[in-house]
C-alpha cells in the first residue's frame, strides 16, 4: 500500500482494502477480469438460442421494459443490438405508469396476441408475473424474463429466466439493465462460436437446426457491446445498486463511455443543463439526468425517455430534451405541493409524541398524482426516519402508491408479512409499490405497524460516521484527485466524509435558480485561518440541529465537490451535516 498516498490509503482501509492487490483491483477496474461469464446465469444459453431462433425465423419480438431509469436504458441496450444486426421486426413497449402500473399486464398481452407476437422479452420486470406469463404461453407467445427483483416462492413458467437472484450467478445485485447487458454479452459470445441453437427447450424451440449459422460476422460486432455500457452504467448509477464487484466495473466503464457517447439525445440533455459531457460526473447522472428521464413516466409517456436515448436524429433529440426538462420542472412543482399538504396533514393529525411512537407512516389523498408518490415517500421517510407508504388514485380509480424504507426494515419483508392488506405489491429492500382495495386503505397503517414489530431490523447505536478528521487545509486539488481515483461514487461506495471540528461560520449566503434562494452557501474558517466554501442544496439556516448564524463555531461533516459551473472550476465542500 506504500505506493499510494496517505489519504488514499486511509480511505481504502476504511473500505476494508488493506493490501496492494486489493487496492489495484478496486482502483483499476479491468473489463476482462471484472465482468463474469454471462453463461453463469442458469438460462442464458436457452435465452440466446430462443432469441436467435426468432431472428432466423423473422418472428415479431416485443421488448417489454419497465418505465423507470433502469428499464428504459435496458430497452435501449436491447434495441441497439437489434439495430446493429439489422433486425427490424421488433417493437418496444413500455407500460404507462399511471394507467397500467408496474409489470406485465394481461391487456397488453392480448394486444400482442392480436399482432402475432411470438417472443416477448421483459426488462427489469416479470419475475413475479406468474399469471401473465402463463397467459402469454397459452396465446402462443414465448417469454424471456430478464429481471433483478426479488422472486416469490413460485416462478413464472417462462421460456428462460435471467435473474441473478434465482441462480448461482456471482453478482447478485445487478440492476435490470445490467442483466440485459449480460444477455448481449451472451448473444455475442454465443454467435462467435457459431452456436445458434445448441440447446433446444421443448417449450421454446420446436426445431434445433441452426447450429453453425451466424447472424453477424462483420468485424465491428465483437466488442460492440462496450458502447452499450453508457446505458448499463446510467441504469446502475440510477437504480441504487451497490457499486461493488461487477457493478463497480459497469459504473466505471459506463462513465467512460457516457463522457464520449455519440447519442444525440444525451448530448442535447447535457447541453440543456449546461453540463460539459467531457466532465460528466455520477452526481450529474443521479441529480440531473435521471430525474428528467423518470419525469417521462411520472408526468407524460415513458416512451419519450426511450426516444431521447435511442434517437439518431439531432432535431428530434433537441425537441425531446426540451420536453423532458419542461415536464421535470412541472414534476418538481407538483411534488412541492403534495409535500406541503402531507406535512400539514401530519402536523394536524398527530402530536409530537404520537408521531415519535408511530412505527410506519401511511398517508394519501385520492387527488395525489400516483406517478410522483415515490419521490414524496422518500422525502417524508428522510424527514421522519420511518418507513413511509404514500397513496393516491390512478386513472382507473384504483388506489396505488409507493413506499420507502429508512433502513429500519426491508420494505419487501414488511409487505410480505402484511400481504393480506394488498391486492398487489413488489419492490426491494428500500423501495416498492403497492395496490390496495379502497375499503382496506384506512386499516393499512395498523396492519403494517403490527408487521413492523415482527420483521424490523435490530437497531444499531447511532454514531457519527466519517472517514477522516482533518482541518480545512485538506481541501485542495491534490487531495481531490486522490479521492477521485475511487470514483464512481454511489450506493455501496459513498463519497468519503470528512469531519471538521470547531470550524467557524464566516459567511452565510443563499443562492438558487432565478434568485430563488433555495440553496445555502457557507464560508468556514478554522483555528489555523484556513478557509473553505461549502454548499447545501435545498437547505436554509434552520435545516440543521441548531439555527446557523455568522460567527458560530460548529462541527462540519462534508464531502469534496468540484463544480464546473459555466466552465469555471471551483473546489468546495458539500455539507452532510452541521452540529
Amino acid at each position: 500500500m506504500q505506493k499510494y498516498g496517505e489519504l488514499l490509503r486511509t480511505l481504502l482501509e476504511k473500505r476494508g482494502i488493506v493490501d496492494e492487490a486489493g487496492a489495484g483491483i478496486f482502483l483499476n477496474p479491468d473489463y476482462e477480469r471484472d465482468f463474469h461469464d454471462p453463461f453463469l446465469m442458469r438460462d442464458m444459453k436457452i435465452a440466446c438460442a430462443r432469441i436467435l431462433d426468432a431472428i432466423e425465423k423473422g418472428e415479431k419480438i416485443i421488448i417489454y421494459a419497465d418505465y423507470d431509469c433502469d428499464g428504459i436504458p435496458g430497452a435501449v441496450i436491447l434495441s441497439d443490438f437489434f439495430k446493429q444486426i439489422g433486425y427490424k421486426n421488433y417493437e418496444v413497449y413500455i407500460p404507462q405508469r399511471n394507467s397500467e402500473g408496474y409489470g406485465l399486464n394481461l391487456e397488453a398481452i392480448k394486444q400482442f396476441k392480436e399482432s402475432k407476437v411470438k417472443l416477448l422479452i421483459t426488462i427489469d420486470l416479470g419475475i413475479t408475473a406468474v399469471e401473465e406469463v402463463a397467459q402469454a404461453k397459452k396465446d402462443g407467445i414465448d417469454v424471456i424474463v430478464t429481471d433483478h427483483h426479488i422472486p416469490q416462492a413460485i416462478l413464472p413458467k417462462a421460456c428462460a429466466i435471467l435473474n441473478p437472484k434465482v441462480d448461482d450467478y456471482p453478482e447478485k445485485m445487478l440492476c435490470g439493465a445490467g442483466v440485459v447487458f449480460k444477455l448481449i454479452q451472451g448473444l455475442i459470445k454465443f454467435t462467435e462460436n457459431g452456436e445458434i441453437a445448441i440447446l433446444a427447450d421443448e417449450d421454446c424451440l420446436s426445431e434445433a437446426s441452426y447450429a453453425g449459422k451466424k447472424i453477424a460476422s462483420s468485424p465491428f460486432f465483437k466488442g460492440f457491446e462496450k458502447w452499450m455500457l453508457d446505458m448499463a452504467g446510467l441504469a446502475t448509477l440510477s437504480d441504487m445498486v451497490p457499486l461493488t464487484g461487477e457493478n463497480r466495473a459497469i459504473a466505471y466503464f459506463g462513465m467512460k463511455v457516457l463522457k464520449k457517447s455519440p447519442r444525440p439525445g444525451l448530448q442535447k440533455l447535457l447541453s440543456k443543463m449546461n453540463i460539459d459531457q467531457r466532465y460528466l460526473s455520477e452526481d450529474d447522472v443521479g441529480f440531473m439526468i435521471t430525474p428528467r428521464l423518470n419525469a417521462a413516466s411520472r408526468m407524460d409517456n415513458p416512451m419519450r425517455a426511450y426516444e431521447v436515448l435511442s434517437t439518431i436524429d439531432a432535431v428530434e433529440a433537441g425537441i425531446l430534451a426540451d420536453h423532458l426538462s419542461k415536464i421535470n420542472d412541472e414534476r418538481k412543482s407538483i411534488v412541492t405541493g403534495i409535500m406541503r399538504e402531507a406535512n400539514k396533514t401530519l402536523e394536524r393529525s398527530l402530536t409530537d409524541t404520537e408521531r415519535g411512537q408511530r412505527e410506519v407512516i401511511v398517508i394519501g389523498n385520492p387527488e395525489w398524482r400516483v406517478g410522483v408518490l415515490g419521490l414524496v415517500a422518500g422525502k417524508i421517510s428522510d424527514q421522519h426516519k420511518k418507513p413511509v407508504f404514500v397513496w393516491g388514485k390512478d386513472e382507473n380509480d384504483c388506489i396505488k402508491g409507493s413506499c420507502r424504507s429508512d433502513g429500519s426494515v426491508s420494505i419487501m419483508d414488511l409487505m410480505n408479512d402484511a400481504s393480506e392488506s394488498f391486492l398487489d405489491y413488489g419492490g426491494h429492500e428500500l423501495a416498492g409499490g403497492f395496490t390496495v382495495q379502497s375499503d382496506k386503505i384506512h386499516f393499512l397503517e395498523e396492519a403494517l405497524a403490527s408487521s413492523f414489530n415482527k420483521v424490523k431490523k435490530e437497531k444499531k447505536e447511532e454514531k457519527i460516521n466519517y472517514d477522516v478528521q482533518a482541518d480545512l487545509s485538506v481541501v485542495n486539488m491534490k487531495n481531490w484527485r486522490e479521492i477521485n481515483k475511487m470514483a464512481p461514487f454511489g450506493f455501496g461506495n459513498p463519497k468519503p466524509i470528512f469531519l471538521f471540528e470547531g470550524v467557524k461560520i464566516e459567511k452565510l449566503k443563499k443562492f438558487g435558480k432565478n434568485g430563488s434562494g433555495e440553496h445555502l452557501e457557507i464560508t468556514f474558517s478554522d483555528a489555523n485561518k484556513n478557509k473553505a466554501v461549502a454548499i447545501s442544496f435545498f437547505s436554509n439556516i434552520d435545516s440543521f440541529n441548531n439555527p446557523l448564524v455568522e460567527g458560530l463555531n460548529v462541527n462540519l461533516l462534508a464531502t469534496f465537490d468540484l463544480s464546473r459551473f459555466r466552465g469555471r472550476e471551483e473546489l468546495r465542500l458539500r455539507i452532510e451535516d452541521i452540529f
